[in-house]
């Protein structure tokens, strides 16, 4: 089993950090936070000592009361109102200006922008002035404020941001902050007792009670790593950035997101990031002013029972790789698409999600042994990570345009038809053109505009091969399919 340990190298860090003394602005440089004229201070604190399963996380105090912990908690929430200027799209003139000539006009009229204001919550984790909200709370915001319980406001500095957890640091100039201490989120679990604090819908600051609901929630498309505490605890919009603690009163969770079905409220829903991992996020925010990740390069997926048994596997545990970047570390390694990566350095894990994690968990430049089933045989493949890089991934788009027996009809792929549906150059195979409702296509997922390029791990070059191939196949096939530049297996029963 991939353990917990593992999972959470990239959730936690031991220890404070500390960072190093810059020159004085008289000299025309910024004191770097964290420093006082030489001396360095603790910047970001450390997680809390695990507690193990014998805490008292769930347990209510024989007073029968949180109000004492709370009048400890609270004054560390702050409530956070942003600024940002908004443009409004260009509007058309009504004049040619043939004057100029050819491809002078109609000339663009811009309206003049105008200021949008928002809210949000944070939470007080240092008493240097730091402050950890929600990236999606001040992202795009030109002025941050920041207003304490006590009455005070003040103006914020953006440390950093990571849009891929949802994590942001802000630091403010203060002295006498209140301080939320950190919890340990590793020891959280299913039916403790969890308290949201925050400002929802902006109305002033709210205490909210429920339980932990699930752990390790993630595949909700919320954001790139999801690894969240769910919570039946109120939260709502305000709530944002605001602090998830537990009956100690130690911060386990940054409230992110809500469930709601369409009606904006809280449902019963909610979710926060892990103390653990905003931990990290936070700790390279400060020291570094972004979060550096591991980067192996393959595209990955889960397997299930159908795909494990294609591809003669024991189980369906382990990260399916669908596709290989070229030129990158995995490419330099060897590994290739069908590809099962079931373990990491010796331990084992279940998904595609925990691969990821333990792959952004490493420091580029880190060698890790792969343990990869590659055509039913088990080996070890090393690899040299490289470092995450940004994304630029292109938007899917569908493609309006023989029938087979599982359900779907699908056409030769042409240049132009390649083009519309933005595919990788030299991409070959056949396009789905229609998928009947209630057929096995459709429940597996199956849309118009999916290109189908393997069959039974057989390359497709038209539709007389792709339906040589289905006839060859007995009871289920296992299809590759590439939508816009990510490809996907699929495992199809045939009729």
């Amino acid at each position: 089993m991939y353990s917990p340990a593992m999972k959470h190298r990239f959730l936690a860090l031991s220890g404070a950090c500390t960072l190093i003394l810059a020159l004085a602005a008289v000299l025309g440089t910024d004191l770097l936070p964290g420093t006082a004229f030489g001396k360095t201070v603790p910047t970001i604190p450390a997680l809390a000592a695990s507690v193990g399963p014998d805490s008292d996380a769930s347990r209510i105090p024989e007073s029968g009361t949180f109000a004492p912990t709370i009048k400890k908690a609270s004054p560390a929430v702050v409530s956070i109102t942003v600024s940002m200027t908004e443009h409004s799209p260009a509007v058309r003139g009504h004049f040619d200006a043939p004057f100029f000539g050819p491809g002078f006009g109609p000339f663009p009229n811009e309206a003049p922008p105008r200021r949008r204001q928002g809210s949000g919550s944070g939470v007080i984790i240092s008493e240097e002035g730091y402050i950890v909200t929600n990236h999606h709370v001040i992202e795009g915001a030109d002025e941050i404020k920041v207003h304490l319980a006590d009455a005070r406001s003040f103006d914020a500095d953006l440390i950093g941001a990571d849009a891929k957890t949802d994590i942001a640091v802000l630091k403010v100039m203060a002295s006498d902050l209140p301080v939320l201490p950190l919890g340990n989120s590793d020891d959280v679990e299913i039916g403790d007792i969890v308290l949201a604090i925050g400002n929802p819908f902006g109305i002033g600051q709210t205490v909210t009670m429920g339980i932990v609901g699930a752990t390790g929630r993630g595949d909700l498309g919320i954001k790139h790593y999801e690894d969240f505490i769910q919570t039946d605890a109120a939260i709502n919009p305000g709530n944002s950035g605001g602090a998830l603690i537990n009956v100690r009163g130690e911060l386990v969770g940054i409230n992110t997101a809500i469930l709601s079905r369409g009606s904006g409220g809280n449902q019963g829903v909610g979710f926060a990031v892990p103390v653990n991992l905003a931990h990290h996020v936070m700790t390279q925010l400060v020291d570094r002013g972004r979060v550096v990740r591991g980067y192996l390069g393959v595209g990955i997926q889960d397997l299930n029972p159908k795909m494990a048994q294609a591809f003669e596997l024991p189980d369906a545990r382990g990260a399916l790789v669908r596709s290989v970047q070229p030129d990158s570390p995995a490419a330099d390694a060897g590994l290739e698409q069908g590809d099962v990566i079931i373990g990491i350095d010796g331990e084992k894990f279940d998904d595609s999600r925990e691969l990821r994690f333990g792959i952004a968990a490493e420091q580029p430049g880190t060698t890790l042994r792969l343990a990869v089933i590659r055509d039913g045989d088990e080996r070890t493949i090393p690899v040299q990570l490289g470092e995450f890089p940004e994304e630029n991934r292109g938007p899917e788009r569908s493609f309006n345009s023989g029938s087979s027996s599982m359900g779907l009809t699908v056409d030769e792929l042409t240049p132009a038809v390649a083009r519309q549906l933005d595919l990788p150059a030299g991409t070959q195979g056949v396009v789905v053109v229609n998928v009947e409702p209630g057929s096995p296509a459709a429940e597996e997922g199956l849309r118009r505009g999916d290109v189908i390029s393997e069959v039974a791990r057989r390359p497709v070059a038209g539709v007389a091969d792709f339906h040589r191939a289905l006839r060859e196949s007995n009871g289920s096939v296992l299809l590759l399919i590439q939508r816009g530049d990510h490809p996907l297996f699929v495992v199809l029963e045939t009729k």
